[in-house]
């Protein structure tokens, strides 16, 4: 619930302007002492980012770095399955050199070519504790605003977040994470949304445990409304595997998806495939094109149960 109130269909790479996932050299301890567990949003990304984006027509981005602490980028799409589109991207670096994540987001501004606006803002307040604040608007209308604080302990974290808070017609949603690390490889902790409306009212508890080895990474999500499990494994520098499994009670519908990802250095390419229990195969090709600064995706998903094909081809520059 906390990464879909993050405007994140679907946690991974690409959709987070902030890095969520737990930076070891941030947080980690080298005295002994128990690592922090990092953030609530971040226990199944290392999965996630075996399992290839899909991509469909044909996109082109174009990179510039106008200075040291400022960023724009410009993506031109032509798609078969959705409106063609033109998006602009802009970002806002933090400069300070004491900071804790060098070159970290600060302000994130995106908008697209029918007047959709995502704005991001991320502020370190201390050495623990930081705020962050994400709008969204379709069009002229307003559609998200979340408020999210996050403390950063020793060995724990603590996250409070409140979306579309609306005092007109009585209602809010309020999401509060906490994760401690029980040893150097376990973590646990929990999730706890809460909603209220004028028609109802209620909350979801979501117990959540990571067990992490030498190369592998093991996760487990736990509720009323169902369950995420997933299982990361390096085997080598090339070669990275996932195995995901969800259920939900509230769409009564279970899917179970294998990904994996191969890097070859010398050839410059990443490949990730994934295939699920939906009949779903895919995968991305990124071909890096020294000595140009530029990057060939490629990429086709289909879905054997639907009938269904989709294949894209995208350039990113810069």
């Amino acid at each position: 619930m906390g990464s879909v109130l993050a405007l994140s269909s679907r946690p991974g790479r690409q959709n987070s302007p902030f890095p969520l996932d737990r930076p070891l050299s941030r947080w980690e301890r080298r005295d002994g002492r128990l690592p922090n567990p990092g953030s609530f949003d971040g226990l199944h990304r290392s999965c996630k980012d075996v399992f290839p984006q899909q991509i469909e027509g044909v996109k082109m981005i174009v990179n510039k770095t106008l200075s040291s602490f400022f960023k724009v980028s410009h993506t031109f799409h032509l798609s078969a399955v959705a409106p063609s589109c033109y998006r602009f991207h802009v970002e806002y670096l933090q400069t300070d050199s004491d900071s804790k994540e060098k070159d970290s987001p600060m302000l994130i501004g995106d908008m697209d070519s029918s007047g959709s606006l995502n704005a991001h803002s991320l502020f370190h307040l201390s050495d623990r504790i930081r705020a962050k604040a994400v709008f969204q608007t379709q069009q002229s209308q307003f559609v998200t605003w979340q408020f999210e604080t996050e403390y950063r302990g020793n060995d724990f974290t603590a996250a409070v977040t409140m979306a579309n808070p609306d005092i007109l017609r009585e209602s809010v949603i309020m999401v509060a994470h906490f994760l401690q690390s029980v040893s150097s490889q376990l973590v646990l902790g929990g999730e706890l949304v809460y909603h209220r409306g004028r028609a109802e009212e209620g909350g979801i508890l979501t117990l959540a445990g990571q067990y992490s080895g030498p190369n592998w990474v093991a996760t487990l999500n736990a509720g009323k409304g169902g369950a995420h499990a997933s299982y990361y494994h390096r085997a080598n520098k090339q070669i990275q595997v996932g195995v995901e499994f969800e259920a939900s009670t509230r769409t009564q519908e279970t899917t179970f998806s294998f990904g994996y990802q191969m890097e070859l250095p010398e050839a410059n390419m990443v490949f990730r495939g994934m295939l699920d229990s939906r009949c779903i195969i895919g995968g991305v090709l990124e071909k890096r094109l020294y000595p140009l600064p530029a990057t060939l995706i490629m990429g086709a998903f289909v879905n054997h149960r639907g009938d269904k094909l989709q294949v894209g081809l995208g350039v990113n520059v810069g």
